[in-house]
């Protein structure tokens, strides 16, 4: 498989080739307890393989928790290991790329019932008690002070046992880096998912509550009567949060962002420096990840700064934010909300600029009955490839390759591309599929894209090209130096 690494704004490989990756999260939020068994809770087989690929997918994200691996301090789980590295060596012979995500909601189970992560020796949350969720798991974040203190104290890298808990961290990044660093398929590594910034978050939390209802009722752009009516109403009350388009929303939750700023600047960046450190000190293989924190997920800037080892800059490093609408993963995401959404990716877009790195968006969508919230789904894939960007849907499950979901996310893309991409655009009406692109000099290895439909005919610079490319294979073409524009007709 090819070596990725990074360039500006763009994922390259070896070849000097542009890549843009598309998959899934596929995120085992088991807890095992201490009895040392583990299961992967997916079946990765030929089969899952088969289908994955013909949708055009060419990248996991695989997360697991802490808790599982480490169930006592520096005694780590092989045997979980072991069937994790199966799951990679597996995927390397499918050709797919794998980054790794050691995974946190709520800190831990431990903190929060709803919550995983940590182990219980690692959920420092001194004098209070584990909570219990009561309407969303998420809750844990809002109002839970055992999450808040077990999360302060990681910032803090309170001593368990003689040893920081960050720097207990650090040895499983160790740890890990040492299992994975010769894997032919190794994208990169995610050191946390989601940051929490502790009881500041909480704090935020309730200051968005109040600005919530102060521009609710001072704000012209608010029709108040409307929210009335619509709060009121069994069949539209589910679209009352259409009355708060992406710039009344922004004006919402920009109240955070003092607090978000300086948890980015002060725990969260010294926090990718030292895990990044921990790896580079095994291997320079592999991308590093920056993500965003919890609170980033819905539009407050990202004030994380490019990832530096003993002071100097990184080479190898990517932006990973996440972002997802109000009406996620509920009966009402048919109503999601464009503009809110766009806005918030158009924030992610900013940081990735000002950071100077390559952008794959770790998580985004959502899910409801029927097919009615597809079109937002095709909305945010043509937000990301207007910005050039790679993807991991969240989340995979089983059976999720034969839903009509597969109908929008698998389709064209430019996989690898000679040159640098200028633009790529998939007309569904149309049923086509155009790539315009630079290219400097000849190339030895071609132009990769993905065919999601039988293809009907390509063309280059207008010039129709022999193909007998079917539904779920890739299209391979040479190109000359210059400007070049591919056309797919499906």
């Amino acid at each position: 498989m090819n070596k990725i690494t990074t360039s500006g704004l763009t994922f390259r490989d070896e070849h000097g080739r542009e890549r843009i990756f598309s998959g899934f999260n596929i995120v085992d939020k088991q807890n095992y307890g201490e009895d040392g068994k583990f299961e992967f809770s997916f079946k990765i087989d030929d089969d899952f393989f088969k289908k994955y690929k013909e949708r055009g997918f060419n990248i996991i994200r695989l997360g697991f928790s802490w808790d599982p691996i480490e169930p006592k301090p520096g005694q780590y789980n092989e045997k979980l290991l072991d069937d994790i590295e199966r799951v990679v060596d597996e995927c390397a012979k499918h050709g797919i790329f794998v980054f790794l995500d050691v995974h946190q909601d709520c800190y831990s189970t431990h903190c929060h019932n709803a919550g995983n992560g940590a182990p219980l020796w690692a959920s420092l949350m001194d004098q209070y008690k584990q909570t219990k969720m009561k309407f969303v798991w998420a809750e844990g974040y809002f109002f839970s002070k055992s999450v808040h203190r077990a999360f302060d104290n990681f910032w803090t890298n309170k001593e368990f046992e003689g040893k920081g808990i960050q720097d207990r961290y650090a040895d499983l990044w160790v740890k890990l880096a040492q299992r994975f660093k010769d894997k032919p398929n190794l994208f990169g590594f995610d050191f946390m998912n989601e940051p929490y910034p502790g009881k500041d978050g909480g704090k935020l939390f309730k200051k968005l509550i109040l600005n919530l209802v102060k521009v609710t009722l001072t704000d012209k752009r608010v029709k108040k009567w409307q929210l009335i009516k619509d709060g009121l109403s069994k069949d539209r009350k589910v679209q009352v949060l259409d009355q708060y388009p992406a710039d009344v929303f922004t004006k919402i939750i920009m109240v955070g962002n003092d607090i978000i700023k300086k948890f980015d600047t002060e725990r969260y960046s010294p926090f990718l420096n030292r895990m990044a450190k921990s790896v580079r000190g095994v291997t320079d293989e592999g991308i590093l990840f920056v993500d965003n924190c919890y609170y980033s997920n819905l539009g407050i800037p990202c004030y994380n700064l490019p990832i530096e080892v003993d002071g100097k800059r990184e080479a190898k490093q990517c932006f990973s934010p996440h972002g997802y609408d109000l009406m996620v993963d509920t009966p009402a995401y048919k109503y999601a909300n464009n503009g809110r959404v766009g806005a918030l990716f158009a924030e992610h877009r900013r940081t990735q600029e000002r950071l100077g790195v390559p952008c794959l968006v770790g998580e985004w969508g959502g899910n409801a009955e029927g097919t009615e919230w597809l079109p937002h789904v095709e909305f945010l894939l043509d937000t990301f490839a207007g910005y050039k960007w790679s993807n991991t849907y969240w989340a995979y499950y089983d059976g999720i390759l034969e839903m009509p979901l597969m109908d929008v996310l698998g389709r064209p893309y430019p996989k690898a591309v000679t040159g640098d991409i200028v633009d790529y655009v998939h007309d569904r009406e149309a049923d086509t599929f155009t790539l315009r692109y630079k290219q400097e000099g000849d190339f030895e290895v071609p132009t990769v894209i993905f065919a999601n439909k039988d293809v009907k005919s390509v063309t280059i610079n207008g010039q129709e090209q022999k193909v007998s490319t079917k539904a779920g294979e890739d299209i391979e073409l040479f190109t000359k130096a210059g400007e070049n524009e591919v056309v797919v007709s499906f």
